[in-house]
């Protein structure tokens, strides 16, 4: 489901509502007979253009339910600079290179800052936040088995 990102807008919202659905019908193949009647079903409007932001959300959540899949890209996530920021992809690499983590992207970081702090990106993180997943990543760290 398009989960509005922080100090957005109304107006940004669908926006960005409507050029995922674009995407959504470009990726699902959609002639533009079976994307108005989809829009029919649900919103019983044949056009996004007067849908409010959560006609919108409902027409993505059915497009996903048809099998859109969202891919982003990887230049995507904007990268967070600080130095508490800069400390946990540090210490998320060292995770990497001892063995315990598969996958040193910036998307599993990601996800597995979000499991820790219910928070979606790393840039978004406050002091405290961060500090607890840095003292989460050294713990994790410090059971590293020794070679």
């Amino acid at each position: 489901m398009a989960i509005a990102k922080p100090r957005e807008t109304t107006e940004e919202k669908t926006k960005r509502l409507k050029r995922l659905i674009q995407v959504a019908k470009k990726q699902l193949d959609m002639d533009d007979d079976s994307y108005r009647e989809m829009l029919k079903s649900v919103t019983k409007k044949s056009s996004t253009r007067d849908m409010l932001a959560w006609e919108l959300e409902n027409v993505v959540s059915r497009m996903v339910k048809l099998g859109f899949r969202v891919r982003n890209k990887p230049n995507d996530r904007i990268q967070a600079q600080d130095r508490q920021s800069k400390k946990i992809r540090s210490l998320w690499l060292e995770l990497n290179q001892a063995g315990l983590v598969r996958d040193p992207s910036e998307t599993a970081l990601a996800a597995y800052v979000k499991r820790q702090t219910q928070v979606e990106a790393l840039q978004w993180l406050n002091n405290k936040q961060a500090s607890t997943v840095i003292e989460a990543l050294k713990k994790w760290l410090g059971r590293a088995p020794s070679n």
